[in-house]
């Protein structure tokens, strides 16, 4: 199983706004929804190419209504997600699942919600703690080199 994560915009209710259109409503209609965390959709798709695909079909909506879309494949990384760039280079061939996990996004959750989140490269120690603030947990997105630091 792949799990896809989007994540809404600020002013956004990501699973009413998504679901108010049609065509995205398709595209979801086979898919159970979950919320992971808050303003969050995850749906399970069977493969990484099925939530690259899921995500390219969503790409109108994805830019005027999310903020972030993750996708975690348990043959990569059994807790960390994948930055949506990264999850497509390595579905494309372009980057190869163990060339993926230097760069990475990390999010603190705070009250459910994913909040600010910290650059860092993964050393020989692991992940970096996350110190931008006080947080329950940490999400950490392996991201692309182009991504880091965006």
């Amino acid at each position: 199983m792949t799990r896809v994560c989007i994540l809404g915009q600020a002013d956004v209710a990501i699973k009413a706004d998504l679901l108010a259109y049609e065509t995205a409503r398709s595209a979801l209609a086979p898919y159970e929804f979950e919320t992971p965390f808050e303003n969050a959709l995850a749906v399970d798709t069977v493969s990484l190419g099925a939530a690259v695909s899921l995500l390219n079909d969503l790409n109108w909506y994805l830019v005027r209504l999310a903020r972030e879309a993750f996708v975690q494949d348990r043959s990569i990384s059994e807790t960390e997600w994948l930055s949506r760039d990264l999850a497509t280079a390595i579905r494309n061939g372009a980057i190869t699942k163990e060339q993926s996990g230097d760069y990475l996004k990390v999010y603190g959750v705070q009250d459910g919600e994913l909040v600010e989140p910290m650059f860092a490269a993964r050393t020989v120690d692991g992940v970096p703690e996350y110190d931008l603030r006080e947080v329950e947990e940490t999400v950490v997105v392996r991201v692309t080199d182009s991504e880091f630091g965006d």
